[in-house]
């Protein structure tokens, strides 16, 4: 294995890590919002603000309570089957950076380019760390999975038009006939 080899395989493999622990975490999200039916989502909203010191008349403590106090059993199920799905996804994408699959490395970075405008435009409404290494992140993966996929189809190309001469070649016996 090439050093070039070795990069991509790593670097791959780092992604496809990252994506799993995205796709776990979303799962374990999921777990949770089904432990949630059948209780009182609206009081254990109101004991997490409390806990947490927050302001329930700002803004966003009011908003989540809100939310709390529509949610319904039925809702609840949809969001679980949601965070299972999208989490299904990322574990079909990270098994297949894994192993080095070209249609993983093409889903990567179609799936990557999609969050982009939203973390930028996260960021510009709130310049701090988090938005800022959310976008870094992203554009750093969607240009690792870019340069593997434009290296991929170089060599690609230089693979069929090495067959093709090859093909050429036996079929006269002469390699210097084809030049």
């Amino acid at each position: 294995m090439t050093v070039r080899e070795h990069d991509r395989s790593l670097g791959l493999r780092v992604i496809a890590a990252f994506e799993a622990v995205k796709g776990l975490v979303v799962l374990l999200a999921g777990f949770g919002v089904l432990l949630l039916i059948h209780r009182d989502v609206q009081a254990l909203a109101e004991r997490l603000v409390a806990h947490l010191h927050l302001n329930p008349g700002s803004r966003y403590p009011r908003i989540f309570l809100h939310v709390a106090t529509g949610t319904t059993p039925t809702r609840l199920r949809l969001l679980a089957f949601g965070a299972f799905a999208y989490s299904t996804v990322r574990f079909v994408e990270a098994a297949g950076l894994w192993r080095a699959r070209r249609w993983a490395e093409w889903f990567g970075a179609a799936t990557g380019l999609i969050y982009v405008p939203f973390e930028a435009i996260a960021f510009i409404h709130r310049p701090e760390l988090e938005p800022l290494l959310a976008l870094v992140l992203n554009l750093v993966v969607v240009l690792f999975l870019g340069i593997q996929l434009r290296r991929g189809s170089d060599s690609e190309v230089a693979g069929v038009i090495t067959r093709v001469w090859l093909r050429d070649v036996s079929a006269s016996g002469d390699p210097k006939s084809q030049q």
